[in-house]
């Protein structure tokens, strides 16, 4: 689709001129601003296999580094506690963040002595979906999301899946067997794999139905350079030319039993729409390695290593550097006109008050970008809302912002020790102990 090259091209330049290079350290994160709401995200970076496509910061799990962690994360979370921040949410991302479903529920209690959390998102894999694992999260999580990526058994074994989290039909059971144990069940797919079919997505939206899920997220694939060989061996080279009928297609075959509720989100007809978070707060603060904050229109990141980042925190301080060049009254709105188009509907008197004009003058070039490209559904004084294909372009944003967070990972990581590079890029052998003596010191 061109208007999704220009669009797209055009989003990789002006963020581009945004994120640093090279990020600079700071001395921390500066405190709230009175009357802004912010969602707080924590980061749990361990995981049971790495997956060959993931970009996020991740190492092999290791019980013992693991909680060293953890108790580091809850002292982050004390240090931004005493800063003066107040959050309603919390989202726990990784990683798995239940890979010690003890020393998460910690997290979650201490989260909501420090702050007045009100609802609490965590993620997990498909072989966490057991009693010992669930119940304790009960009444400590409203939103459960699982990542399953595909219910196709030949594409889990080309993503190094099948084998620790199960066949497709292993995971469906699982999947209904927790039906409303959690207010939201939302279950993370990947579409436009290499080796993707029609049929397999067909078949995966089929599945999606009968899981009784209340929430499936679709994410195209998102490649950055420091999965790129991996990524090329297990599941191939990403053709972005199918994408946006993929996207159509799926979105049609979801339609009557789930409704969009973001760009990429779906929720079942009926059940109440259920944002995302970064619909629901434009500045969050991420605590744990390799999280990234979003305040005040400044990008900034934690470091990627373990050993520092436990350095850090047991010496009373955060391992924190800015991520980007500048932050301009433009690239504030550029953010904003995004994450309201990917929560699918631009409230343009809201935009005019924060900031100080309309989005037809301050974003000229953007506004008709998408009224030449048939983008609106609706233009009014009030707001403009999507078409479907103005859904798909907000996707590619999304798609090519996370590309260009991706790279900006592969800049902080870049700083790694060689010792914990090998943990993520070596050949793994002997990752238990390399964690342990490598990784945490």
């Amino acid at each position: 689709m061109l208007t999704e090259r220009v669009l797209t091209r055009s989003v990789e330049i002006a963020q581009r001129s945004y994120f640093a290079e090279n990020p600079t350290p700071v001395e921390g994160l500066p405190g709230p601003q009175a009357g802004k709401p912010y969602l707080l995200y924590a980061h749990v970076p361990f995981c049971e296999r790495l997956c060959p496509y993931c970009s996020f910061n991740r190492f092999p799990f290791a019980e013992d580094p693991a909680r060293r962690y953890f108790k580091n994360l809850r002292d982050e979370m004390r240090l931004i506690a005493s800063k003066g921040y107040d959050f309603p949410a919390l989202y726990i991302g990784g990683g798995t963040p239940t890979i010690l479903v003890d020393e998460l529920a910690q997290t979650i209690d201490l989260a909501r002595e420090l702050f007045s959390v009100r609802e609490v998102s965590t993620e997990t894999n498909p072989n966490h979906l057991i009693p010992e694992k669930l119940d304790p999260l009960r009444d400590r999580v409203q939103r459960f999301s699982v990542g399953v990526q595909s219910f196709d058994d030949g594409l889990l074994k080309q993503m190094d899946r099948y084998d620790k989290y199960g066949s497709a039909d292993e995971i469906l059971e699982r999947i209904q067997s927790i039906e409303g144990m959690f207010h939201s069940l939302n279950v993370d797919m990947i579409f436009n794999f290499p080796s993707q079919t029609e049929a397999h997505l067909m078949r995966d939206v089929e599945v999606l139905k009968a899981s009784r899920c209340n929430q499936t997220t679709f994410y195209p694939l998102m490649a950055s350079r420091s999965v790129e060989i991996s990524l090329k061996r297990t599941v191939g080279m990403v053709d972005y030319g199918r994408e946006a009928r993929y996207y159509a297609m799926l979105s049609e075959a979801l339609e009557g039993t789930f409704e969009h509720a973001t760009a990429w989100t779906f929720s079942r007809t009926g059940g109440g729409m259920i944002d995302e978070y970064i619909v629901d707060y434009e500045d969050y603060v991420g605590i744990g390695s390799g999280a990234f904050s979003y305040l005040d229109g400044k990008i900034y990141v934690n470091t990627f290593s373990l050993r520092r980042y436990n350095e850090a925190l047991e010496a009373g301080r955060q391992a924190v550097s800015l991520g980007c060049k500048r932050s301009t009254l433009k690239d504030r709105m550029r953010y904003r006109f995004l994450m309201d188009l990917f929560g699918l509907r631009l409230d343009k008197r809201e935009f005019e008050r924060d900031f100080g004009m309309a989005p037809e003058r301050g974003l000229f070039p953007e506004v008709n970008f998408f009224k030449v490209a048939g983008a609106f559904a609706t233009d009014t004084p009030d707001e403009f809302t999507l078409t479907p294909k103005g859904r798909y372009l907000t996707v590619a944003m999304m798609r090519t912002m996370f590309a260009n967070l991706n790279s900006l990972r592969d800049s902080a990581r870049a700083g790694l020790p060689e010792d914990e590079r090998q943990l993520l890029f070596g050949d793994g052998a002997g990752c238990g102990t390399a964690a342990k003596e490598a990784s945490c010191g």
